[in-house]
């Protein structure tokens, strides 16, 4: 529905779709269409972003130490890489926070984009580096998983598609369904091939949470999501047979139902994760005092940093990291919801979802309240292209934010 915003000078403007021909607000034309935005962004937002990033730095070098010492001879080694991306991410993020949003509503941009990262990621399947079974990442100057863009780029297409025909959802089921199921199928298909099955997860969830804050009608997109299970288990098992690694899915849900029942083996590293957590008591060992980051517990730095940050700051930091990820999720779906438009509202609130979807499933493995599906925590984890695509991620929205009522 149309949404009436004020600009800087008080003059009030309607929008109900991206027009390129009308100048939304404070906004000076560049060429190419792309228009840069001079009004403020939304400050808590950002605040809530940079604690995030500045606290996730300094506790994921804490949990790197002794594995940069181990792998590289440099404790220091994974937390320079890791500076350096967030220094690089936050130049970017502000320079996207002035880009007009509605840019990535172009229909060339947002399918190519989409078409691009699908093919990089279907040749990662066949191409990319082999790491215990699966192929996830690629080399093409730097190391990065194409899973990550894939992310992006499924937000953006759905967004685009739905703030072009949502009108249209009650009126025919092919609207509401067809294109999206087309969309997840395509990307499930990839991150299948690549053994990449905790991203199969995220996408699908995302995807349809997009679904359901779109508008689909609540019967057909209940009958989706139920025809998406069905098909997700069909392909789990049918894949698991085809590669022999039956086994693979059941040394998890083992792992899950009974940390103990295999220490050395199958369920190690969830049994050193409880471990690390159990030890930090309420208030922690201490910061940089964690005994298990000392190769005890493998992936300290990446998807069990959250165990770390336990061991150390106990049940109190515990907290407030969930506590930060819970204000950026409310400050998120904030913005989106005073969002001027249907593209922006779904903009902002896909990339919400992806961030506190992860955050929630990464300290539900980590605590063994999920079964282990490596899936790394926002902001904390390693990787330094993963950390700037989730601040090019964070411009965005604030880009929403600075045309959106909250700055009104």
């Amino acid at each position: 529905m149309p949404v009436n915003s004020e600009n800087l000078n008080g003059s009030s403007f309607k929008q109900k779709r991206y027009n390129p021909t009308e100048t939304p607000v404070s906004v000076t034309r560049k060429k190419w269409n792309i228009q840069w935005i001079k009004t403020d962004m939304d400050k808590p937002f950002l605040i809530i972003v940079i604690t995030l990033l500045v606290f996730g730095v300094v506790m994921m070098f804490s949990a790197s130490y002794a594995w940069g010492l181990h792998d590289y001879g440099d404790g220091y080694y994974y937390a320079k890489k890791q500076i350096i991306a967030a220094v690089a991410g936050i130049v970017v993020m502000y320079f996207v926070t002035h880009l007009d949003y509605h840019m990535y509503q172009n229909t060339k941009l947002a399918y190519l984009f989409f078409i691009f990262t699908w093919v990089l990621n279907l040749f990662t399947a066949f191409k990319g580096r082999e790491v215990a079974g699966a192929r996830r990442w690629i080399t093409i100057g730097i190391e990065f998983q194409p899973s990550e863009l894939l992310k992006v780029a499924i937000i953006i297409i759905f967004a685009y598609i739905i703030s072009m025909n949502y009108t249209k959802f009650t009126k025919k089921w092919t609207y509401s369904i067809v294109p999206f199921a087309i969309i997840i199928a395509l990307c499930a298909m990839t991150l299948v091939l690549q053994r990449h099955m905790s991203g199969v997860l995220i996408i699908g969830m995302i995807g349809l949470s997009l679904m359901f804050a779109g508008g689909v009608p609540r019967k057909n997109f209940w009958a989706f999501v139920g025809v998406c299970a069905g098909a997700g288990i069909m392909l789990l098992l049918f894949r698991s047979i085809i590669n022999g690694d039956l086994g693979y899915i059941s040394d998890r849900i083992q792992s899950w139902r009974d940390p103990s029942s295999d220490i050395k083996n199958s369920t190690y590293q969830t049994w050193q994760s409880l471990l690390a957590i159990g030890s930090g008591g309420i208030f922690g060992l201490g910061f940089g005092e964690s005994k298990q980051k000392f190769l005890y517990l493998s992936e300290s730095q990446n998807d069990f940093v959250f165990s770390i940050i336990c061991e150390e700051l106990g049940l109190i930091g515990a907290i407030i990291v969930m506590l930060l990820f819970a204000l950026f999720v409310f400050r998120g779906f904030y913005i989106a919801a005073n969002s001027p438009d249907k593209f922006g509202m779904i903009l902002s609130a896909g990339i919400t979802i992806q961030i506190g979807l992860q955050a929630l499933l990464n300290i539900a493995v980590a605590t063994n309240s999920f079964p282990n599906t490596g899936i790394s925590l926002p902001f904390f984890s390693y990787g330094g292209t993963a950390l700037m695509i989730q601040l090019i991620e964070m411009g965005m929205v604030l880009s929403v934010s600075r045309q959106s009522k909250t700055m009104e």
